[in-house]
């Protein structure tokens, strides 16, 4: 694989290190007592060029209402403006940039992505769970350049990868050797900051065993204190942390903090005390907290939701003979990438060259619905658009005698709407483009043969220590729950076409690859047997539309959730 533009860059990181800890003993003269410098991030873009649509493309504010926000080219005018407004600044990536993206993107295995990053001057990125997506090699091709190992150089005759690094401290083969780069260092008017990569440990869950294999993902506490201690003898004082793990929110505006406690603060709260900021992502969520590191000392965490509607600043002093940052000083908040500000030139012309390109394929017409098709869902959990996609998913499998569909809500990936307009006007007509929107992953469905208690049992495990993840399903399938049962007896009632399961009984069960190898924590469907094949699950979408008209949004009558 030949090198890319970010090659020079890695290759010279151990002399950056070595020279760091030089510069540790050097004088200083006539320079300020400080440094001065701003860090812009964002999170969970997954490709988003255009402007988001729906629920994906709002942020809420503190008093519940909603501004529309995102869209590449108003993210990089909000990021020079930003960038106006400071002395020295860098961009930074929580991860997931790419995977899981619309079509102008995802087309061309995220190469625009890749090059609107380089754009925006980004210095550093943590992988997400997304970078995994087409596996090891293919983000390795994302890092160096190089045309894609099938299709070739589809968007461009050439790619010349990433101009910044893709980082991951506990990301390392199987053998013990890394993976991946651990850090980055930059130099801020001649002060070092480094920065951390470290993803979360759980990754392998979230994509199909094929994408990771002879890969280990370490401990997040672990490799962020043993990267610190490394750069701290390096002499490398201010450290940054991007971490690809987040928390849960219970609402609130973009600066708030109501998050409901889960990894990211766990790991905040007892990663090494030599670093001085987190920028998280993974959960899209927004937030701005502080939480007392190890040592006491309050310590800046930050998310700025997904898709690029938020960019996270936080504003940093260090002092010059210490070269560490002074905590107090810091300043953080959240921007709203908001549309009322002019559309980067540069940015707006490659996207649409990456949307001309793609136009063909994506502007087809491929049904109509009646209304919004929403990816969010009742209190139940259950959502309109959940219940279509689980639907045409059963159809699609039902010749290889499935009974029922079952799929996951991260899977969805955006509304289908039927406004067409910014103005609101809708002609329900969805095509190509936005279909893919909702499913870019091309899971392949599988169809495998459950007990009825083996039923259940996946069921109940959609309660789990770190999160609720209520499975979308066909309409075949009913049951209620409640939530505040004990574990493993929440479910009950479960029918299939309209009858009691029976424990003992087998039942064909239509689900996607990444649901099969356990994904998602749902290991009770590697316990399935008979396991046959079917479509891509966007085929499966694509054909239902096609074979129904003007489809309503269905009534939320598969999930009852009781006290």
């Amino acid at each position: 694989m030949r090198p890319g533009r970010f090659g020079r860059r890695a290759a010279a990181l151990g002399t950056a290190v070595l020279a760091t800890a030089a510069l540790s003993g050097a004088p200083v003269s006539a320079a300020p007592a400080t440094v001065d410098v701003r860090l812009i991030a964002f999170n969970d873009l997954h490709g988003n060029l255009d402007p988001p649509a729906g629920s994906s493309g709002r942020v809420t504010l503190p008093d519940g209402s909603t501004v529309d926000a995102g869209g590449a080219a108003y993210l990089a005018t909000h990021v020079a403006q930003l960038r106006g407004e400071a002395g020295t600044s860098l961009v930074l990536s929580a991860g997931d940039n790419i995977g899981a993206s619309p079509v102008n993107s995802a087309l061309f295995h995220d190469e625009p992505t890749v090059e609107f990053l380089n754009q925006l001057g980004v210095a550093a990125s943590v992988v997400g769970n997304h970078e995994f997506d087409e596996g090891y090699a293919e983000l390795q091709r994302i890092q160096s350049g190089g045309c894609h190992a099938e299709d070739g150089c589809q968007f461009r005759e050439s790619f010349g990868g990433a101009d910044f690094p893709q980082l991951g401290a506990n990301v390392a083969f199987e053998d013990g050797g890394p993976a991946l780069l651990p850090f980055g260092i930059e130099l801020v008017q001649g002060v070092p900051i480094g920065i951390i990569g470290v993803t979360l440990e759980d990754l392998p869950a979230m994509v199909t065993p094929e994408a990771v294999r002879g890969l280990a993902f370490g401990d997040e506490v672990e490799a962020i204190g043993r990267t610190a201690d490394l750069l701290d003898r390096a002499g490398v004082k201010a450290q940054v942390v991007l971490l690809h793990q987040g928390d849960n929110t219970e609402g609130g505006g973009p600066d708030d903090c109501r998050v409901t406690p889960g990894p990211a603060s766990e790991i905040a709260a007892h990663a090494s005390p030599k670093v001085d900021v987190i920028f998280t992502g993974h959960s899209h969520q927004q937030y701005n907290c502080t939480v007392p590191d190890p040592a006491g000392n309050p310590r800046t965490v930050l998310q700025g939701a997904s898709f690029g509607r938020l960019l996270s600043v936080a504003d940093l002093t260090i002092d010059r003979r210490s070269k560490d940052v002074v905590r107090p000083e810091t300043k953080a908040h959240n921007r709203i990438v908001t549309r009322d500000v002019p559309a980067d030139p540069a940015a707006q012309q490659l996207i649409d060259e990456a949307t001309g390109k793609a136009a063909p394929i994506a502007n087809r017409e491929i049904g109509t619905i009646t209304g919004d098709l929403l990816r969010e869902g009742a209190p139940s959990g259950e959502s309109p658009l959940g219940d279509v996609l689980a639907d045409a998913q059963l159809a699609a499998t039902q010749a290889n005698g499935a009974q029922i569909a079952m799929t996951n809500p991260g899977g969805i990936r955006t509304d289908l709407v039927h406004a067409s307009s910014p103005a609101g006007e809708g002609d329900g007509v969805v095509t190509y483009g936005e279909a893919y929107a909702v499913q870019p992953f091309g899971n392949v469905m599988q169809i495998l043969t459950l007990t009825g208690e083996q039923l259940k049992n996946v069921l109940e495990q959609q309660w789990q220590p770190e999160s609720t993840r209520i499975l979308q399903v066909s309409s075949t399938l009913r049951y209620s729950y409640s939530a505040s049962a004990p574990a493993g007896a929440k479910v009950s009632g479960i029918t299939v076409a309209g009858q009691p399961v029976d424990p003992a009984a087998s039942y064909r069960v239509s689900v996607n690859n990444f649901l099969s190898a356990g994904g998602d924590g749902f290991t009770e469907f590697t316990k399935g047997t008979d396991v046959t094949g079917g479509p891509v699950d966007l085929d499966a979408l694509v054909d239902y539309l096609a074979a129904h008209p003007d489809i309503a949004p269905p009534p939320a009558d598969r999930i009852t959730a009781t006290p």
